[in-house]
């Protein structure tokens, strides 16, 4: 993978990571036309790149997460976050296999956009507009939620929303907890991938760490690419919440089922 490549993945992951289409099927696809997809280093890479969409969240809710008198939003996001990691840790392999397999994605991916479709008039009774109003029960509910995502192609962002708008939070209520709860989600599967998975790269097993200071190009890719995140991410969040709540869910339904059926026709011709 070379820088240039480094920066369009990085586009892509700013882009899709926090609207509801599916950042995975999106850098599979991408990956794939790159001819990278079975590159160890360009796997742990899509994980990593996630940090600079994370800090995104950060930096635009900072008096959120920086109000240390509401220790309830910790806990919260504590709880909630639960599932995915041990749902997460105990099928990372299966997972791991499903990925090397783009046309259960995209069908994955169009069943999402066809239910994104209705979502609207599925929950018409959202009357929860303020964090604070969002119960312990209902944070970790919404928790449980997000685990669809773990089908690759479902989208973290779109189960955790359709999860937050059942438990009766407003479109951009259940928007905005679906950023809160991707800071500990990805933090954590962002630190595993670093730090704890053991990744065969150029005949060895290593750290994703040790990957990225194996070489100053590995370094520079890392470092570009969670800067372009970063800034990206920031911009598809702000323009995110703007439509929702000016056109609501639809927009983004139909989208995954044209990108769906683009993606099975790519890999069948």
């Amino acid at each position: 993978m070379d820088l240039i490549q480094a920066i369009i993945l990085a586009i892509v992951e700013g882009l899709t990571e926090f609207l509801p289409v599916s950042s995975t099927a999106h850098m599979i696809f991408t990956s794939t036309i790159f001819d990278t997809q079975k590159d160890e280093f360009v796997k742990m890479f899509q994980v990593s790149i996630q940090f600079g969409a994370i800090l995104a969240v950060v930096v635009l809710y900072w008096k959120k997460f920086l109000d240390f008198r509401s220790p309830s939003f910790y806990l919260k996001l504590a709880i909630a976050v639960l599932p995915a990691l041990i749902l997460g840790k105990l099928f990372d392999e299966k997972i791991e296999a499903v990925l090397e397999k783009p046309i259960p994605i995209a069908v994955v991916l169009i069943l999402g956009g066809i239910v994104l479709l209705f979502v609207d008039r599925m929950f018409k009774n959202t009357k929860i507009d303020k964090e604070e109003r969002i119960s312990i029960s209902k944070a970790l509910i919404i928790g449980f939620w997000q685990c669809l995502a773990m089908m690759p192609g479902t989208s973290r962002s779109a189960a955790s929303i359709i999860g937050g708008m059942q438990q009766g939070l407003t479109r951009r209520m259940a928007a905005e907890f679906s950023f809160f709860l991707a800071v500990p989600t990805m933090l954590a599967v962002t630190g595993y991938s670093l730090f704890l998975k053991n990744w065969k790269y150029k005949g060895l097993e290593q750290k994703g760490y040790e990957m990225i200071m194996s070489s100053g190009e590995n370094m520079t890719s890392f470092f570009v690419g969670n800067v372009i995140a970063f800034v990206i991410a920031i911009l598809a969040i702000k323009l995110f919440i703007g439509l929702i709540e000016k056109f609501g869910f639809r927009i983004w339904g139909w989208y995954r089922i044209v990108a769906g059926f683009v993606l099975i026709a790519y890999f069948l011709i």
